[in-house]
């Protein structure tokens, strides 16, 4: 395993590990933290269908400026209701939202901002994310880089203690990596600081071949878009939020998937959007939040937090999808959602943004190219 070295800031050395493929570890117990670490069960036979199980932003409390918006059991339960449906797919993956770090101060920049979210999560808490089933996590966020150069250390650091795979960062642009005898190539892109910005259409084009070249199924994550319940629609323009460009996410996706990309997950307007079939490739242009504990509004449309399980080829071509409906309060974390807004939601908004979407959705959630 090879290690991702570069400077970030001059004050320090950021030491990145684990973004080339790492061998999968067994179930083991952590005397720390007190949690069994499950992984996906071993074993090298190639699927004729690969199920990825992809969710929105993950955030499990914040320990900044003190612990009153941290969970009582250590985040231990945050998963404890969907843990079926993240752990039985070949691959699970999640947009991070935040740092993995102990102790430390925000970044000079967030410090002057009048109203600053500030996500600072228990390094324990990557147990917590191991153990539901997570795979693989996206950086590319306007979260990772909270407390600035040593709060992105302890986060790669802490996520290669627990194996879980990552890219997005400028250190670290991609990884690739094998389960199950598939071999994933992911990259993440966003419009911050500190990540493989989304706006360079061009360098994320080149990143994703040459990860083609590697990989049997390329995974492309973006955050990008406004933010909050005006911003469910995809525009087909570049979004600004802020005074702050968040990128034209349907040219991106688009050009990721003319690169190679076989299927691309975005997040960042904290609402769910509309999916896309694209040259037999899906796009789900926003998952929303999936858990995000307190610090994060849940209230109305941003409660919904679906659990999208795309099923692939192992050409990486699109055969079918499920949405599964959660819903997620600040009371009683997720749930299972009887009124089954979050699959309502979505098509809908495929109906009205993409006439032309290529899909077909059922009011079940079934999701399957329109033949």
């Amino acid at each position: 395993m090879k290690n991702c070295l570069t400077l970030l800031i001059a004050a320090y050395i950021l030491l990145l590990f684990g973004c080339e493929e790492r061998p999968s570890k067994a179930v083991q117990h952590d005397k720390k933290t007190g949690h069994h670490h499950h992984t996906k069960k071993a074993g090298v036979n190639r699927h004729d269908t690969i199920c990825i199980a992809a969710v929105g932003d993950i955030m499990l409390g914040s320990s900044y400026p003190n612990n009153g918006k941290l969970p009582p059991d250590n985040a231990k339960q945050s998963f404890k209701a969907v843990l079926k449906d993240l752990r039985e797919a070949d691959l699970t993956f999640g947009n991070l939202e935040g740092t993995l770090l102990d102790t430390g101060a925000p970044s000079l920049r967030k410090q002057k901002m009048i109203h600053a979210y500030l996500f600072r999560m228990p390094q324990c808490y990557a147990g917590v994310l191991k153990d539901a089933g997570f795979d693989v996590v996206s950086l590319a966020n306007n979260h990772t880089g909270d407390f600035d150069a040593p709060g992105m250390a302890s986060t790669t650091k802490t996520l290669d203690n627990y194996g879980i795979r990552y890219a997005g960062l400028q250190a670290c642009k991609q990884t690739v990596f094998t389960l199950k005898g598939i071999k994933y190539g992911f990259c993440a892109f966003a419009p911050n600081a500190n990540t493989v910005s989304i706006l360079h259409l061009k360098n994320a084009a080149t990143i994703i071949k040459k990860l083609k070249q590697q990989a049997d199924i390329v995974i492309v994550s973006f955050h990008g878009g406004g933010e909050g319940v005006s911003f469910e629609h995809v525009p087909f323009k570049c979004e600004s939020y802020l005074g702050e460009k968040r990128g034209d996410v349907c040219a991106f996706a688009h050009n990721a998937i003319d690169a190679g990309a076989d299927v691309v997950f975005g997040n960042g307007p904290h609402v769910t959007r509309a999916m896309e079939n694209y040259k037999n490739r899906l796009i789900a242009y926003s998952l929303g939040n999936f858990c995000t504990y307190k610090s994060v509004s849940v209230a109305g449309i941003c409660g919904i937090a679906p659990i999208l399980k795309v099923y692939l080829n192992p050409k990486g071509e699109f055969l079918n999808a499920k949405i599964i409906s959660i819903k997620q309060t600040h009371t009683k974390g997720l749930e299972y959602d009887s009124k089954n807004r979050a699959v309502a939601r979505i098509k809908a908004l495929t109906t009205n943004d993409f006439p032309q979407s290529g899909l077909n959705i059922t009011d079940q959630g079934v999701v399957t190219p329109d033949l």
